[in-house]
């Protein structure tokens, strides 16, 4: 069953994952959610290689990046899940993709990404939706959510967990998942295979 997986996992069409993980639509949509930075500070939450803090930078940001592990040079060691050592309303945005997912207490960490967001601010997340209608076809043979996502996820959220952990949010996603892939605000709950979240702190 592992290999079905991993075979699923490099066809080349749009589920968030796999062989297009950095270039999904849902991360398109999310960085098109963001302002120009004109110097403005930006905090880059799971930074890992760095591709969306190479983004914000070109945005025009001043980014701070931090990860649990690492991976290039000047991203700090945080663990989200002890709280974000910086000060109350320190950054103008807060970019987190495919994070909270991995999260122990994701509404605890959502307070910290606020708490550190100024007033008038940005939050931009992303995270897997585990229940759009393909992953809940693909479930009825066995390849449910647990099985096919990374072995360190521990949450599978739908859209009611969402508009729980996120209230205020828009909620963006896209459908279909190739060739042509529309933004779609309706619907995102039943089609998109990614849940893309834009808070303005008010």
């Amino acid at each position: 069953m592992g290999g079905i997986v991993e075979l699923l996992k490099k066809v080349p069409i749009d589920l968030g994952q796999g062989a297009v993980a950095e270039t999904t639509k849902g991360k398109q949509i999310a960085l098109s959610l963001v302002p120009p930075g004109d110097g403005k500070r930006a905090l880059d939450v799971g930074a890992r290689e760095g591709h969306q803090t190479r983004w914000l930078r070109e945005r025009g940001y001043d980014v701070t990046s931090v990860d649990l592990e690492p991976r290039f040079e000047g991203c700090l060691q945080v663990d989200v899940d002890e709280g974000l050592p910086f000060e109350d309303e320190s950054f103008d945005l807060v970019w987190c993709a495919e994070v909270i997912e991995h999260l122990k207490d994701p509404a605890r960490a959502m307070a910290e990404l606020r708490r550190v967001t100024r007033r008038g601010g940005q939050l931009v997340l992303t995270t897997p939706n585990s229940y759009a209608w393909l992953f809940r076809f693909i479930a009825c043979f066995g390849l449910t959510p647990q099985r096919i996502q990374r072995p360190d996820h521990r949450h599978y959220f739908d859209l009611e967990a969402i508009r729980v952990l996120v209230p205020d949010a828009e909620l963006y996603g896209y459908f279909p998942y190739a060739i042509v892939k529309a933004t779609i605000r309706r619907g995102v709950g039943a089609l998109s295979p990614t849940f893309v979240m834009h808070v303005k702190k008010a």
